[in-house]
């Protein structure tokens, strides 16, 4: 759809031959931007709820700078996740108010309002180890319009610890729980909260935690029934869900 289509619907609505349900439904299949090496799919929050999300890793600084300047162009909020330092400053060249979350490896630029969410998401973490993908997921719920509470270094070898943040994790209206090594916490949260709990297996641990398979497979074996879980170090996709969960 074009320009021309697009000013030809909107006058439809204005004049009546088209209700806004309607224009909505035709909106959704907007096609994408087509660069040659990527197709921008300017209009994914429209059909999903969440924008598309720039995969920075495996790409060149070159890429991810020009999609990233699209995408900008476009006038959302722009997120990359896996990106470099060298990335970010090809980016900022041309958009000074992106910025670099360097132990999350993300480029957020925000300039434009969001539907906030309707509670807290509770970003946990066991380790200061873990504490990169739990900013992962921090960062990209904050930019999808949530508030956000991160709770470090509460893991169950000190549970002590968890539990003077109790107020904290039984207000949250979804939590985002991150873990390596045998990726016990997920389970204990689950059984002290009545929420959603997004368990994320991080690679922390040593030669037996097989990359955190080990952690991943404790979780999905977790007895605790609030509890799900996502792919191992995937802190954006926990917090994709929790967003979609905390906008319901």
């Amino acid at each position: 759809m074009n320009r021309l289509q697009i000013e030809t619907l909107l006058q439809e609505v204005r004049d009546g031959q088209t209700d806004v349900a309607q224009a909505l439904d035709r909106l959704r299949d907007l096609p994408f931007e087509d660069m040659g090496f990527a197709k921008l799919d300017h209009h994914r929050s429209l059909r999903t709820g969440m924008p598309e999300v720039i995969f920075a890793a495996g790409k060149t600084t070159a890429q991810v700078a020009a999609i990233f300047a699209h995408m900008a162009q476009a006038g959302g909020n722009v997120l990359a996740t896996r990106a470099s330092r060298e990335m970010f400053e090809a980016i900022a060249c041309a958009h000074p108010r992106a910025e670099f979350h360097e132990s999350a490896r993300a480029i957020t630029l925000q300039q434009a309002p969001t539907i906030p969410g309707k509670g807290t998401v509770g970003v946990v973490c066991a380790g200061t180890s873990d504490l990169p993908v739990a900013e992962e997921a921090a960062i990209t719920a904050r930019l999808m319009g949530n508030t956000v509470e991160l709770i470090a270094d509460v893991g169950v070898a000190g549970i002590h610890r968890l539990l003077a943040q109790k107020d904290s994790l039984q207000s949250a209206r979804v939590l985002i729980v991150c873990a390596g090594m045998e990726g016990a916490l997920p389970t204990v949260v689950g059984g002290l909260v009545n929420a959603p709990v997004i368990a994320v297996p991080t690679s922390v641990g040593y030669g037996a935690s097989l990359g955190s398979i080990a952690a991943l497979l404790g979780m999905l074996n977790t007895c605790s029934p609030n509890v799900c879980v996502v792919n191992i170090d995937n802190g954006f996709g926990a917090a994709c869900i929790a967003s979609l969960i905390n906008h319901r």
